[in-house]
């Protein structure tokens, strides 16, 4: 079951009417009320969320979603028209796992919901190995990341790309890799998304976070060798 709360009927139909068609049994709601009310009946695989939203905000949504243990690794792709960067950011700071830009094709939407339930079904029991580089400690299979010995809390999507990261060490990565290997597909024009993680990662990762390094024109590598 995919869930979608968007106030504007037209796009809630054709969102629904799309997913219905395409093999995925889905519910649109028009205020966050009845989408909260829905939640409380049956939980859904996914969530579409807007973010301009009456009685509430997407990302008011998003981040109760997050703070609730039985929902915090719920997939949640936002669609909204607002352009701003710091709309984008602050989604992906609070969890979401994707963000489309109004307007959108139908079959972009499915292509990105396609990914994204593919990623969050895979086997998690899958045995990992673990890093340390330098202050930086990262445990996939335990989900757990630290700097100097403190706890760092990072979204899903900031912990995948550094886990890829990690995995490939001294491999350079184009944007165009590890949205495929993050997200699971690639558009033109979305390698920002690729961007705004690795400058947040950096953020929170403090000094650890300069291992991260920019390959100009190509991409982004993980590397404790000095510049």
């Amino acid at each position: 079951m995919i869930y979608l709360v968007e106030d504007d009927a037209n796009i809630r139909e054709l969102v629904v009417y799309t997913l219905n068609s395409t093999g995925y049994e889905s519910r649109g709601f028009g205020t966050p009320s009845e989408f909260w009310k829905a939640m409380d009946e049956q939980l859904p695989q996914l969530v579409l969320l807007d973010i301009m939203l009456p009685e509430e905000s997407g990302l008011s949504i998003l981040e109760k979603i997050r703070k609730d243990r039985k929902t915090k690794k719920l997939p949640v792709i936002m669609l909204t028209a607002k352009g701003s960067e710091i709309d984008k950011v602050r989604g992906f700071e609070l969890g979401a796992d994707d963000y489309i830009p109004k307007p959108f094709g139908m079959m972009e939407l499915v292509a990105r919901v396609k990914a994204l339930l593919r990623r969050t079904g895979e086997n998690e029991d899958e045995v990992l190995t673990e890093y340390e580089i330098g202050d930086l400690y990262v445990s996939p299979k335990k989900h757990k990341v630290k700097v100097a010995g403190e706890r760092v809390s990072l979204t899903r999507k900031e912990f995948e790309m550094l886990c890829c990261l990690l995995e490939n060490k001294n491999i350079v990565l184009t944007r165009d890799q590890l949205l495929n290997k993050i997200w699971g597909y690639s558009f033109d024009g979305e390698s920002r998304t690729v961007d705004v993680h690795i400058r947040t990662l950096r953020r929170k990762l403090g000094d650890a976070g300069k291992i991260i390094k920019t390959v100009r024109g190509i991409g982004y590598m993980i590397s404790d060798e000095p510049d």
